[in-house]
C-alpha cells in the first residue's frame, strides 16, 4: 500500500503520485553501493595500525613507531609514502574509472555501472586478503578504486532519478548512510581482528567481498530509472516504470517533463565538451568546488586514518581502534538527523549550521594538541581527561560533517544537472572528490609531522571558506524537480544570468522563489 500524498514541488509542476515501499525498498537496495567505499574508508586506517601488517609490508614504519629513545616525533612516526600509497592508490584509480563509468551510465543504464563495479571491488577484495607483498596490496588496491569509481558515480544520480522530489533528499542520503554503516562495521571488524593472534589484516581486508557480494548481487534485481528508459529510447517501460515508482497511472506531467529533457539530451553528442558551455557554468562550478570543499573539511584524513591518528595522540592499540568505533557510531547516527531533516530545512541550512560547528572543532582540537606536544612533538603525553576531551571534539565534528557536508556532497552535485549533462557532471563530481581525496590521502601524514597541530587550523580555515561559498553562492535545491532545476539557477542573484530564457524546465513558470 502506497503512502504520502501528491508529490509536489516547491514552485514547480504538480506531479500526482504516492511514495511507494517499491521506489522506498529500491533506494534503499541502491544505497548498499555505499557499503563498499564506506567499509575501505573505515578498514584502511584500522589496517596500517596493526602491527604484523607494518611488520610484513612496512618494517620501516613498525620500526618508527616502536622507536622508544624520544628522539622521534609524535607527529612523524607515521610517516612513509608507500604506507600512505597504500591507502591512497584506490582513489587515483577511482578518479580515472569514474569517466568509463560515465560512459557506461549513458549507454547501458545505472543499473549496470552499479553491477561493474560491484565486481570489481569483488576482485579487488580477494587479491588484498590473499596478498603476499605491496606489489599485490597495491593491484589490490587498484581494483577496489576501479569499483568505487562505477559505483560511485551511477548510485547517487539512481537515487537522484528514482526518488519523488520531496523525499529526493532523504532517500538520496541512503547512500551516504551506507557508507557510515560500512565505516563502522569495518571499525568492529578492526578491533576483533587486531585481537588475533596472525592474520586478522587478511579478514579485515578480505571482508571487504561481502558487502561487493551485496551491491552486485542487488544490482541485478534493481530497475533502472525512468530517465535512462527514456533516454535509452526506451519510453513504453518508462512509462510503465514511472507508474510504478510512483505509484499511480497519473503521470502523463511528469513522463512529459522527462521526455522533454531526453530529447534535449539526444540533441548533445559530446557531453564533456557541452558541458564547459556558459549555459552550465553554475553546475559546472558546483560540480567542481563542492566535492574539492568536502575533502578540505579533513573528514577522510580522521576517518580512514582515525587509529593512526589517535595512535599518534598517545592512545593505546585497543583504545585507539575503540576510538574510531566510537566516532563511527556517531557517524551513522548523525547521518539519520540529515535523513530527517534534509528535505524539512533544506540543503543550504544543514551545510552553514555543519560548517559552523566543524570550525570550531578544528580550532578546539588545534588548541588541545599544541597544549600537550607542543611544536616538536618529541615530549607530552594525553592525560585520560584531556584524551577524552580530543575524542569528544572529534566525534562532535564527525556529527557535524555526517549531517552535513557528508551526504550534501554527495546529493547536491547529483540533483542540479539536466539529463544531457548528467552522467558527465556526476563523473565530474566523483573524479574531483576522489582526486583530492586522493591528494590530502597522499600527503596528510607528511602534512601532519610538518605542519603538526596547524593542521588542524589548515582545515578549520578551510571550512570557513566553505562556509561563505555556500552562504553566497549555493542555492536551495529542497523539493524542486530534478527535470525543472534550471529554475532554481535561473531564480539565483549571481547564476540567473547564465541561465537561457529557454532553458529545459523553465517553460511558463515565472513565480520561482528567488533562492
Amino acid at each position: 500500500m502506497a503512502v504520502g500524498g501528491i508529490v509536489v514541488s516547491a514552485n514547480g509542476g504538480n506531479y500526482e503520485g504516492r511514495v511507494t515501499p517499491f521506489v522506498v525498498i529500491t533506494c534503499i537496495v541502491a544505497a548498499t553501493g555505499g557499503l563498499i567505499f564506506g567499509y575501505d574508508i573505515g578498514i584502511s586506517g584500522g589496517v596500517t595500525s596493526m602491527d604484523e601488517f607494518l611488520m610484513k609490508f612496512f618494517p620501516s614504519v613498525y620500526h618508527k613507531e616502536k622507536n622508544m629513545s624520544g628522539r622521534e616525533s609524535q607527529y612523524c612516526k607515521f610517516e612513509n609514502h608507500l604506507l600512505t600509497l597504500f591507502t591512497s592508490s584506490l582513489y587515483l584509480a577511482a578518479l580515472i574509472s569514474s569517466f568509463f563509468a560515465s560512459a557506461t551510465t549513458r549507454k547501458f543504464g545505472r543499473r549496470m555501472s552499479m553491477t561493474i563495479g560491484g565486481l570489481i571491488f569483488l576482485l579487488g577484495a580477494i587479491l588484498n586478503g590473499a596478498a603476499m607483498n605491496v606489489e599485490m596490496l597495491i593491484i589490490g588496491r587498484l581494483l577496489l578504486g576501479v569499483g568505487i569509481g562505477y559505483t560511485n558515480q551511477s548510485v547517487p544520480v539512481y537515487l537522484s532519478e528514482m526518488a519523488p522530489p520531496k523525499l529526493r533528499g532523504a532517500l538520496n542520503i541512503g547512500f551516504q548512510m551506507a557508507i557510515t554503516i560500512g565505516i563502522l562495521a569495518a571499525s568492529f571488524i578492526n578491533y576483533g581482528t587486531s585481537h588475533m593472534r596472525e592474520n586478522g589484516w587478511r579478514v579485515s581486508l578480505g571482508l571487504a567481498a561481502v558487502p561487493a557480494v551485496i551491491m552486485s548481487v542487488g544490482a541485478v534485481f534493481l530497475p533502472d530509472t525512468p530517465n535512462s528508459l527514456i533516454e535509452r529510447g526506451q519510453r513504453e517501460q518508462a512509462r510503465d516504470m514511472l507508474q510504478k515508482v510512483r505509484g499511480t497511472t497519473n503521470v502523463d506531467a511528469e513522463f512529459s517533463d522527462l521526455v522533454e529533457a531526453s530529447e534535449a539530451s539526444q540533441q548533445v553528442q559530446h557531453p564533456w565538451k557541452t558541458f564547459l558551455e556558459r549555459k552550465y557554468r553554475p553546475q559546472l562550478v558546483i560540480t567542481c568546488l563542492i566535492p574539492f570543499f568536502q575533502q578540505l573539511t579533513g573528514i577522510n584524513v580522521i576517518m580512514f586514518y582515525a587509529p593512526v591518528l589517535f595512535k599518534t595522540l598517545g592512545f593505546g592499540d585497543d583504545a585507539s581502534l575503540m576510538s574510531a568505533v566510537v566516532t563511527g557510531l556517531v557517524n551513522v547516527f548523525a547521518t539519520v538527523v540529515s535523513v530527517i531533516c534534509v528535505d524539512k530545512f533544506g540543503r543550504r541550512a544543514l551545510f552553514l549550521e555543519g560548517g559552523i560547528q566543524m570550525i570550531i572543532c578544528q580550532i578546539g582540537v588545534g588548541c588541545l594538541i599544541a597544549s600537550v606536544f607542543g611544536v616538536t612533538g618529541l615530549d607530552g603525553a594525553f592525560s585520560k581527561g584531556m584524551g577524552n576531551l580530543a575524542l569528544a571534539l572529534i566525534c562532535v565534528y564527525v556529527a557535524a560533517f555526517a549531517w552535513s557536508w557528508g551526504p550534501l556532497g554527495w546529493l547536491v552535485p547529483s540533483e542540479i544537472h539536466p539529463l544531457e549533462i548528467r552522467s558527465a557532471g556526476q563523473s565530474v563530481n566523483v573524479s574531483v572528490n576522489m582526486f583530492f581525496t586522493f591528494i590530502i590521502g597522499q600527503l596528510f601524514l607528511t602534512m601532519l609531522c610538518n605542519m603538526k597541530f596547524g593542521l588542524f587550523f589548515f582545515f578549520g580555515g578551510w571550512v570557513l571558506v566553505m562556509t561563505i561559498f555556500v552562504y553566497m553562492f549555493l542555492p536551495e535545491t529542497k523539493n524542486m524537480p530534478i527535470e525543472e532545476m534550471n529554475r532554481v539557477w535561473k531564480a539565483h542573484w549571481f547564476w540567473g544570468k547564465y541561465i537561457p530564457e529557454d532553458a529545459v524546465g523553465l517553460g511558463n513558470h515565472k513565480n520561482a522563489q528567488d533562492v
